[in-house]
């Protein structure tokens, strides 16, 4: 729990914050006007998204409100704001991998310090990498569902015509345990690539 609940905190709020950047960077101030562009954890937290991160290792946080008609082109727009979330995930994700590679090559073996730092490097990777591929799954309201929405028409009105059931179609995905196994797959061959294109990198 120590290692994980910060790490939790810090992949949500870095998801959302940068939803809320490319929103506002695209001309869109909502985001702004409703305290979003904040790195304070409390704004973005939604409670059942942290737990079921915590325990099933996918979840979300709140999402971001904006306004699509701020943007000059409206598909672009929210294809490029989707995308943001999962994507400052995955650069964390690298970014923890390359610190932990790092420490592991130059810090003391026989550290406690050292080794506290490469778990945290290591969970942050793992929940990063999660919660970024757990967003790309196209059922609302995650990401994966709005870039789909953005790219096809024919998506995004069945999205719409089944818009009340999606969120329990969500939840028993979740519980049941239906999307542990292709996302836990996904995430380990996602962070062992990333992990040997480190290795290369820093000659480990």
């Amino acid at each position: 729990m120590l290692f994980i609940a910060p790490v939790i905190l810090l992949a949500i709020v870095s998801h959302e914050y940068a939803h809320g950047w490319v929103s506002d960077r695209l001309g869109d101030p909502t985001p702004r006007h409703s305290g979003r562009l904040s790195l304070n954890p409390f704004r973005h937290l939604d409670i059942m998204g942290a737990l079921c991160l915590l325990i099933f290792r996918v979840g979300w946080a709140k999402p971001v409100p904006i306004d699509p008609r701020y943007y000059k082109d409206r598909k672009k727009g929210i294809l490029y704001v989707s995308l943001a979330g999962p994507g400052i995930n995955f650069i964390l994700a690298f970014l923890s991998l390359f610190l932990e590679g790092i420490l592991m090559k130059f810090g003391s073996r026989t550290s406690t310090l050292i080794w506290i730092l490469c778990q945290f490097c290591y969970y942050s990777a793992v929940i990063n990498i999660g919660l970024g591929l757990f967003n790309l799954v196209p059922i609302p309201p995650l990401d994966g569902s709005k870039i789909a929405a953005s790219l096809s028409e024919q998506a995004s009105r069945f999205y719409w015509k089944y818009q009340r059931y999606w969120r329990l179609i969500l939840i028993i995905l979740i519980v049941s345990g239906i999307l542990s196994k292709p996302l836990n797959w996904l995430n380990e061959l996602l962070l062992n690539a990333m992990w040997r294109i480190i290795r290369l990198i820093i000659n480990l």
